[in-house]
């Protein structure tokens, strides 16, 4: 059988995965900005980005065959990780890709010893609501004034989920 699997793996017969991870690397940066600009009313700034990579933050790109369609800036620390900035861009969203994404990031997340995942979103975000709800996330608080908003300030609410999920 081991043969068998070697010789497909040298004839390119063996099924590739469609989707994949990595570390950001700086040369990133500029998709990176394009899909924050695209998807964000108040996206982060470039040099927001550059202290993430900095700062060691665990940064991580999602890559659909070579191409790249989505990124997420985490941290993890004592037991617990913190999805700072989650976004795929708008041409690959409501196509179910943000969950194959979150998998992969609780993966890794676990990896790294971390019992639970904790998370900020606009509660005018729906979509993304609805994504971290089916995903198990709970809500557990809410941050007043957390976002800037064209009426000022928006409400942050904070889900989290233990680990490891299902």
């Amino acid at each position: 059988m081991r043969i068998l699997q070697k010789l497909k793996v040298l004839l390119g017969m063996t099924k590739k995965k469609p989707y994949g991870f990595r570390p950001i690397r700086k040369g990133d940066l500029n998709v990176i900005m394009d899909i924050e600009r695209q998807v964000y009313d108040y996206p982060w700034s470039e040099h927001i980005f550059k202290d993430c990579l900095r700062a060691g933050y665990r940064n991580w790109a999602f890559i659909k065959g070579e191409q790249f369609i989505g990124y997420a800036i985490t941290s993890v620390a004592v037991g617990e990780a913190h999805i700072l900035n989650i976004c795929i861009t708008p041409a690959c969203q409501k196509k179910g890709l943000g969950k194959v994404f979150l998998s992969m990031l609780f993966s890794e997340m676990e990896k790294e010893q971390a019992n639970c995942v904790f998370l900020e979103v606009r509660p005018s975000n729906a979509s993304a609501i609805k994504l971290y709800q089916t995903m198990g996330f709970k809500k557990i608080g809410q941050r007043k004034n957390y976002y800037r908003h064209a009426d000022g300030k928006e409400d942050a609410w904070v889900y989290s989920i233990d680990l490891p999920v299902g």
